[in-house]
């Protein structure tokens, strides 16, 4: 699977993947300028670094990054070949142009003032919905990733693992830098609210229902699903544990509406059923959202 996507220059995809990096980016921007940096906040990655460095020494934030996200980028590919495109580079030069351009008229003010919490989450979300919007452009951010994978690649550890751990000792070298433990409990929130907003960018928010149902009406509830719902479903053939009778599963996806309704309905025909309810985080295919699409829109990395 390749690690670089090539679109024809001035496509309809072209056109595409760098208007999202280039909102992406300024997204991105608007959360370290508006939120994270003016309190100091070290949330990883290279802007992690770049922040503390520029409250220690007064130096700018998005060149600074620049200035080792650029090294990282070579000795990435030096020793991991081609894995960084050119949207890559476009993504961090664009980032770096933004976080200075902001910051230049914002001067380092707090948005929200003496309100560390709200700061954390807020800066979050904008630093998920950046990330996101750079990753459906099939580029990465760089930075504490490259690191990531060229540890990975001799120590064998998983680029989750290394990710955070990379990411902890810059939360850790804030505490150290401005000696307030308010700064990683904070970086740490920002840290978590940017994963989960990068996941619903990227996987979208879900409202149906994964059911299991194991009942001896199977035939019943079945129809129901067809008929009324216009569901489809799997029967899963299976032995009960405690006597051993043969047992019919279903396996059905309904949205939350439907399944009040399914539900209504068991217990009127058997209110000694079985039902697991899971919420489904993506799914794909059958009358939902086409495979196809989503391996459009999402990110084309292996590590």
């Amino acid at each position: 699977m390749a690690f670089i996507t090539k679109e024809k220059l001035f496509s309809r995809e072209w056109f595409r993947a760098y208007s999202l990096i280039t909102l992406g980016t300024l997204i991105l921007a608007s959360g370290f300028v508006f939120f994270i940096s003016p309190y100091k906040l070290a949330p990883g990655g290279t802007y992690g670094v770049a922040i503390i460095l520029h409250h220690l020494l007064d130096t700018p934030i998005g060149l600074t990054a620049l200035a080792i996200d650029i090294p990282l980028a070579i000795i990435g590919y030096k020793i991991l070949g081609p894995r960084f495109g050119v949207k890559t580079v476009v993504g961090f030069l664009l980032t770096a142009f933004w976080v200075d351009f902001l910051n230049y008229f914002w001067e380092g003010r707090q948005l929200v003032e003496n309100e560390g919490l709200l700061t954390a989450i807020f800066g979050g979300v904008l630093l998920g919905a950046g990330l996101g919007l750079i990753f459906k452009s099939k580029a990465t951010s760089g930075g504490s990733d490259i690191i990531a994978m060229v540890l990975n690649r001799y120590t064998g550890q998983s680029l989750g693992h290394l990710l955070i751990y990379i990411d902890s000792a810059i939360v850790l070298g804030g505490l150290l830098a401005f000696q307030d433990w308010k700064i990683p409990l904070f970086s740490w929130i920002t840290i978590f609210v940017t994963g989960k907003v990068i996941d619903i960018i990227l996987e979208g928010v879900s409202y149906e229902k994964t059911l299991f149902i194991v009942s001896d009406h199977a035939n019943e509830i079945r129809d129901k699903i067809i008929n009324d719902l216009q569901r489809g479903g799997t029967f899963i053939r299976g032995e009960g544990m405690y006597q051993g009778k043969d047992k019919t599963i279903i396996f059905t996806v309904v949205n939350r509406r439907e399944l009040t309704i399914l539900q209504d309905y068991i217990y009127q025909i058997d209110s000694n059923a079985f039902l697991t309810v899971i919420n489904a985080n993506e799914i794909l295919g059958g009358g939902f959202k086409p495979l196809s699409k989503k391996i459009e829109e999402t990110s084309d990395f292996k590590s």
